[in-house]
């Protein structure tokens, strides 16, 4: 895509790649070039560059070197699924590509399951099917959206829970392009009322001391040590 771009308009700067096999070898050329006064620029077929690839060691590199940086925006996968996925936006973890391999992804996955927070993931089209089964497996049953080949002619958004999406793409096959998952955020447990605290500390009065009662029941019910500790107290005195 870069090459097409780069021969409609007329432009005959030369391209070297610079990728995941290659970085360690090229990087040194390019600060080189960099700090003798050379201009690069960073470009990617897939995305906004620095997104799950090895662009950020290159910045990391200039940073270091007091190299200026200067984000140019383009089209992001990411932002565009969010937009798409008809899924909460005020919190958002972008994870990247989940391990390829069964046990690796799960682990990956339970470390995630309690993040308040929308889930965005990059993942391949022959994995989808698997990884969406561990997605409603390992993080319960949420809703997602699975966003293919965004600003693309064969754009596609297809929203369910983890569960039917992994059922349905098992049956289809995996489809073809560029994949985002885009997974809802953890339900939110209901507010604990406060006879809820009451009837928790009543309970936990009859065996332990006003500290513990307190400090068990506010760990329990999400709530604040201190103002669960007064009550305790407040409890405590009716009781004698």
């Amino acid at each position: 895509m870069t090459a097409v771009l780069l021969r409609r308009y007329g432009i005959a700067t030369p391209m070297m790649p610079y990728h995941d096999h290659n970085a360690e070898r090229v990087r040194p050329a390019l600060l080189a070039q960099m700090a003798a006064g050379g201009r690069i620029a960073l470009v990617s077929d897939a995305g906004t560059p620095l997104l799950s690839d090895p662009g950020f060691k290159l910045v990391q590199a200039c940073a270091a070197q007091s190299i200026v940086v200067t984000p140019i925006p383009g089209a992001s996968a990411m932002l565009a699924a969010l937009v798409t996925a008809a899924l909460p936006t005020d919190r958002v973890l972008f994870a990247g590509f989940l391990p390829p391999k069964q046990g690796a992804r799960r682990r990956a996955l339970a470390e995630l399951k309690a993040v308040p927070a929308t889930l965005v993931f990059y993942e391949s089209a022959p994995r989808l099917a698997d990884s969406l089964a561990d997605m409603a497996a390992e993080l319960g049953p949420r809703m997602a959206a699975v966003c293919r080949e965004l600003t693309k002619r064969y754009e596609e958004v297809r929203r369910g829970d983890l569960a039917t999406l992994a059922a349905a793409y098992e049956s289809e096959g995996a489809p073809k392009g560029e994949i985002v998952i885009v997974v809802g955020g953890p339900a939110a447990e209901a507010e604990a009322s406060p006879e809820d605290v009451d009837a928790a500390l009543r309970a936990a009065l009859a065996t332990m001391s006003v500290r513990d009662a307190a400090s068990e029941v506010a760990a329990a019910l999400g709530q604040p040590k201190r103002t669960v500790y007064a009550r305790a107290l407040a409890l405590a005195r009716e009781d004698t």
